[in-house]
């Protein structure tokens, strides 16, 4: 029997607006009802998904979620925290320097902010998404007290693709490497990943791993969906995330997730 599940946000359990279905909503709630957890597994930080939380009520002390894919998991309200790990502004520093050698645009995430040396529409989407404001200024004169939570490659999904062959290989051997979107790619921890996150909450709760289901769509889920007693890839997911699924459900547009809770919790 299933007891938890995790969600990925973007393409997801999210639609092509940003909406979460009224059918999705009225599963979950059947879900809590039930005894059992959902859980929000995403690369944004937790300002970014408060009024999707707020929506599913899932506000409160016994709730959890995933946030910066893994770097960061804490309960909802945010004042519990069960797993913390950073980057450095060393690696901020570093980063930039690769950023340079390959031609791409680059961007920092702290907790309330996202830097930048370059304003660029990439970051100009990111602080959309998660409503955070863009500060912009040269990476060495960021204050050294300056929290890096994750670092991100930032560029036209083609020019992403034609550098990741190229990023020299200390920086995979040092980093957790991960493609959150086509415009993005994610640099972190080399122990953080969705997977680690899911499975912290998951301890925390007293539910195996069999008892997970982890969906998600894109390259930075396939940890999570590894993880869990039950991976599910979306129809919209990439290829590499299908490979390693155990189940694929319907599109984000086509209310998967919505599927997938029927199908497999209620």
């Amino acid at each position: 029997m299933y007891k938890l599940i995790a969600v990925d946000m973007d393409g997801t359990i999210l639609n092509e607006k940003k909406e979460i279905s009224k059918r999705c909503r009225e599963n979950i709630s059947k879900l809590k009802e039930m005894g059992k957890k959902i859980v929000l597994a995403t690369g944004r930080p937790l300002r970014g998904i408060i009024p999707y939380i707020e929506m599913l009520d899932l506000l409160d002390d016994d709730n959890y979620v995933v946030t910066y894919n893994g770097a960061l998991v804490q309960n909802t309200k945010g004042d519990k925290i069960l797993y913390d790990k950073p980057l450095s502004l060393d690696s901020y520093k570093e980063l930039y320097e690769v950023s340079k050698q390959l031609g791409v645009n680059i961007h920092a995430l702290t907790e309330s902010s996202v830097l930048t040396p370059k304003n660029n529409p990439y970051t100009g989407i990111e602080s959309s998404i998660n409503k955070i404001p863009v500060v912009e200024g040269p990476v060495e004169d960021v204050d050294t007290s300056t929290k890096i939570v994750k670092v991100m490659l930032i560029d036209d999904p083609k020019k992403l693709d034609s550098i990741i062959p190229l990023i020299p290989q200390w920086v995979k051997d040092k980093y957790s490497i991960l493609r959150s979107a086509p415009i993005f790619l994610e640099f972190l921890d080399k122990s953080v990943n969705k997977g680690a996150g899911v499975s912290i909450i998951a301890k925390e709760l007293g539910i195996k791993a069999e008892e997970v289901i982890s969906v998600g769509d894109a390259g930075n889920d396939i940890a999570m969906i590894q993880y869990a007693g039950l991976g599910v890839a979306m129809a919209n997911a990439t290829e590499d995330v299908k490979a390693v699924a155990d189940y694929i459900t319907l599109s984000n547009e086509e209310d998967g997730v919505a599927h997938v809770i029927e199908k497999f919790m209620l």
